[in-house]
């Protein structure tokens, strides 16, 4: 492992946490978010909601904005948490692709989070997935939460061609910005 693979913080997936760990993998810091805090970000957007649904007995389990068993958080719970933390939050027009995308503009750009479809089980259980791509030290990271050790790419065209990957197997890109 290099030097700088060695400081760079990445948790593992557990369960369906992956919003959870891909924040805190953006952020490099253990419990810049915690499932409380998600928790409480989902619960206000539901209190929020002028259109909120009736009770139904799923209602305890199967919330709007996430999961309370697995921990399946949506995209609300992660453009509200960034915006707390001073960031903004842009979708990528997909159909530019990802060479429309400046990775080198490091004071605006945070990083890269990729929403992706997976299937597991053989294809019997189908979902979404949140990883995140970010520039440390000047080198670009795939920090997936369900890789062992973050994955370094050799350079910003292969971090294109990750993202244009993605983008055409179904996955949606959000780039996360520093507000200046």
């Amino acid at each position: 492992m290099a030097e700088s693979e060695s400081q760079i913080y990445h948790e593992r997936q557990r369960l369906q946490f992956c919003l959870l760990h891909s924040l805190n993998n953006l952020f490099q810091e253990k419990d810049a978010f915690t499932r409380e805090n998600l928790n409480s970000i989902a619960e206000k957007l539901v209190d929020d909601d002028p259109n909120k649904e009736t009770w139904t007995p799923l209602s305890l389990l199967l919330k709007p904005h996430h999961n309370t068993l697995t921990g399946n958080y949506d995209v609300n719970v992660m453009i509200t948490a960034l915006e707390g933390k001073g960031k903004s939050v842009v979708w990528h027009d997909k159909r530019s692709g990802a060479s429309s995308i400046d990775l080198n503009d490091a004071d605006a750009l945070m990083g890269i989070v990729l929403n992706v479809p997976v299937k597991r089980y053989g294809g019997l259980w189908k979902s979404r997935h949140w990883v995140v791509v970010r520039r440390i030290n000047g080198v670009w990271y795939n920090l997936d939460s369900d890789l062992v050790v973050p994955q370094m790419f050799k350079d910003e065209d292969e971090v294109r061609g990750f993202l244009d990957q993605n983008l055409s197997l179904g996955g949606e890109v959000l780039l996360v910005n520093n507000n200046a």
